[in-house]
């Protein structure tokens, strides 16, 4: 039989520390690692994530939102996710985040809402000379003021849950620009129908048409589309706040665009000039006509809209100036 020497296989602290030298951590900023939470600390929290020296998260890195202490997202011993905010400092101490990874990943998630074209609610927090803010998935969204629909005076929306549609999503420029206008145009336009007759006033005259509030939202009565007669300017036809009845002869939901006509509902040509009553009279029946013969917007209307190529429905306050 051999004899076996007993070996002392005793590992001390100094042992320890030289393993710790000999492993390569590799922990660098924007590296995402795995934390315990070893002790909350008035302001701010020690993390061990397997370094030599616990990590440090302060209050104003632990969440996307405003917090008063660390006890309101962290719980002693919890095992979570940490971004790594920064170099070992002096002490070989890392900082690190929890709200940079809740920003990457909300900024993930309303690039996907914006691709999806959803439909978001949010509260108003607050409002300035130029529109309003809201947050989405934690992150400060800006209302224009031209894309609030809405009578009241924007300081009376602080704490109105309004429905949005996403106008600009751009991390890099930290940019999350919404429009409570185009979420209602998008509903709007879901009930309405081309041919359809509706009732609508007169809230805008331009040289090249009319804009129509129809129940809440705005269409173009194109310059081009209000008689079959030449009209100089819409001027002398219509006037602000003038009810009218038109037909829809185009619906571009994309884009949020309505599109009106009432020279297809005239009985005779040049009736809208002449006698707009009688226009208003036959509407249905003449929009019955149109929609049986299966007609499209007359070309002229969409040789006339490219001067407004770039109109968009949601830049047109509804409400009366």
């Amino acid at each position: 039989m051999v004899n076996q020497e007993k070996v002392d296989i005793g590992f001390t602290h100094e042992d320890f520390a030289a393993l710790l030298d000999q492993y390569d951590y590799h922990f660098s900023p924007g590296d995402i690692v795995a934390g315990t939470v070893f002790s909350l600390e008035p302001r701010g929290a020690l993390i061990d994530i397997g370094a030599k020296t616990a990590a440090y998260i302060p209050i104003q890195e632990m969440s996307i939102n405003r917090i008063d202490t660390p006890d309101e997202v962290l719980q002693s011993n919890e095992t979570r996710e940490f971004y790594i905010l920064t170099d070992e400092n002096e002490e070989g101490q890392l900082t690190l985040s929890i709200r940079r990874i809740e920003y990457m990943r909300a900024w993930e998630r309303v690039r996907q809402l914006q691709a999806e074209d959803a439909t978001v609610r949010s509260a108003v927090f607050a409002t300035n000379r130029g529109g309003a803010l809201v947050r989405i998935e934690g992150l400060r969204g800006f209302i224009p003021g031209s894309h609030i629909s809405t009578r009241k005076p924007k300081e009376d929306l602080v704490g109105e849950e309004l429905p949005l549609k996403f106008l600009e999503v751009d991390e890099e420029r930290n940019r999350l620009v919404l429009s409570h206008r185009r979420a209602l145009v998008e509903r709007k336009m879901n009930r309405l129908e081309v041919g359809e007759v509706v009732v609508g006033t007169v809230r805008g005259l331009k040289p090249y048409g009319a804009f129509i509030d129809i129940g809440g939202v705005s269409g173009l009565l194109h310059i081009s589309e209000i008689s079959h007669d030449h009209i100089d300017t819409p001027h002398s036809v219509f006037n602000q706040n003038d009810e009218v009845k038109v037909m829809i002869i185009d619906l571009d939901a994309e884009r949020g665009r309505i599109s009106l006509s009432t020279k297809q509902l005239e009985p005779e040509p040049g009736d809208m000039v002449k006698n707009p009553d009688v226009v208003y009279e036959k509407a249905e029946e003449m929009a019955a006509r149109w929609r049986e013969q299966k007609l499209q917007p007359a070309q002229s209307a969409d040789a006339g809209l490219s001067e407004t190529a770039d109109y968009e429905v949601e830049e047109v306050l509804l409400a009366a100036e």
